[in-house]
């Protein structure tokens, strides 16, 4: 993510800190983190998770529901980070559930 949501508002996220990096090289850098599907199947094998039986809860579009959808797991977007309901649709690819927040996760 190049931003990200904390106490004081929207503030510069991992993304942001590799841009110059890839400026100055002249290369562009290989995430193993979200949205590369390769971090969900890892941790599915490493907890002997079903893709069936796998979820993922977040409140980006354009990181953690793209993982879930390109991963093939379940996808649960909450609106109480960055997304908001009304960006849902300049995506092509969308949530299988979407949430106000956490607090909606039936337990």
């Amino acid at each position: 993510d190049l931003n990200g949501p904390s106490e004081d508002g929207i503030v510069p996220a991992c993304g942001a800190l590799v841009a110059p990096i890839e400026l100055a090289s002249g290369s562009k850098a290989y995430f193993v983190g979200k949205p590369n599907p390769l971090m969900m199947r890892h941790a599915m094998r490493k907890l002997g998770a079903k893709r069936e039986e796998t979820a993922i809860v977040g409140d980006r579009m354009d990181t953690d529901i793209v993982a879930g959808v390109e991963a093939e797991i379940e996808t649960v977007l909450v609106l109480s980070g960055v997304t908001a309901a009304g960006d849902i649709e300049r995506f092509a690819y969308r949530p299988r559930h979407v949430l106000n927040g956490v607090f909606e996760i039936p337990g």
